[in-house]
């Protein structure tokens, strides 16, 4: 069976944001037009709560950018985003969200970020997703979301690293390219990791 696994396709990744992804939205339509020819479509979502340490806010003195550790793991410091309940943590206006069947959440543990939609960034805990895609007899998961080096990219290894087939579609993702180069540095990595890469167009054809 195949799956579309929708990553982090939230407010607050979206142009105006509070960590927009440039042309985040453009990944939009092709999510939409993607749940239209699937049998299984999952949504995972940022779920933080207001006092995760993941944000600068949390910690005297410092700022979204730098690093520091939480317990034995290193975090990136970012501005308050996807908090619980808020606009910014809602899915996306424009997506179909009636197509959707089933919603997982992540980063709820204030302990700890969760970057993947399977593990937390220690390791410790899952979301659940895992085995509900097998308990559904899924083997072939696609990928889409935002931003394509944090939730798409970790959630890519994990899948592959559990034994599903994964493909990552392209134009359903985004980089935030932080540092110029990145996105084109991750589509290396997740080809070497063994992930297929596709257009959307090669599941949808475009009309007209």
């Amino acid at each position: 069976m195949k799956a579309l696994l929708l990553i982090d396709l939230q407010n607050d990744y979206l142009p105006g944001g509070m960590v927009e992804v440039p042309e985040g939205d453009q990944v939009i339509p092709v999510a939409n037009r993607l749940m239209e020819v699937f049998d299984l479509v999952i949504a995972v979502r940022d779920w933080h709560p207001a006092n995760h340490q993941c944000f600068a806010a949390n910690h005297l003195w410092r700022r979204p950018g730098q690093l520091i550790k939480l317990g034995e793991v290193d975090q990136l410091l970012w501005p308050m985003h996807c908090v619980q309940h808020s606009f910014g943590a809602e899915l996306a206006i424009a997506l179909r969200n009636e197509k959707i069947h089933r919603h997982f959440f992540k980063g709820t543990d204030p302990e700890v970020d969760s970057y993947s939609c399977f593990f937390d960034n220690a390791r410790k805990n899952d979301t659940g997703l895992a085995t509900f895609l097998h308990e559904k007899g899924v083997e072939e998961l696609y990928l889409l979301g935002l931003p394509l080096e944090f939730g798409v990219r970790y959630t890519a290894i994990d899948a592959l690293a559990l034994g599903f087939r994964t493909w990552v579609i392209e134009d359903g993702c985004k980089a935030q390219n932080a540092e110029p180069g990145d996105g084109e540095r991750i589509w290396k990595e997740l080809r070497e990791q063994g992930a297929n890469l596709l257009q959307s167009a090669e599941l949808v054809p475009l009309s007209g």
